[in-house]
């Protein structure tokens, strides 16, 4: 039987790559701007700050869409779990009143056979 778990889990790993990747790509990026930026260090501290002040909406962007798929993804699961949980109840309740009547047909039987050897 497949495990439900794994499959969980391996659809939110790539919400946290892709929070790296936009990371490090926005790090490398700045990196890269300012090795060949011809200008000076006012104007290269400014654009630092400008494009710093850029990647931290982004990556907080970033990390409340991974948040909001987190909590979505958390009450799916639990909604599934419930609803097995409930189902599986169901079964054990059906498969319980079975086996009472079954054993009330055996007792019955073995009072009838009793019954007859007394009677």
């Amino acid at each position: 039987m497949e495990n439900p778990n794994i499959e969980y889990e391996s659809k939110q790993q790539p919400s946290i790559g892709f929070i790296t990747g936009l990371l490090l790509g926005g790090l490398a990026g700045a990196v890269a701007m300012l090795l060949v930026a011809p200008q000076s260090g006012a104007k290269t501290r400014s654009n630092i700050q400008k494009k710093s002040l850029e990647l931290r909406d982004q990556t907080v962007e970033s990390v409340q869409e991974a948040v909001t798929q987190a909590r979505t993804k958390a009450h799916q699961i639990t909604t599934d779990v419930r609803d097995k949980v409930e189902g599986m109840k169901q079964r054990g309740q059906e498969v319980l009143t079975e086996q009472k009547e079954h054993l009330s047909a055996v007792v019955e039987s073995g009072n009838a056979v009793v019954q007859g050897f007394l009677g």
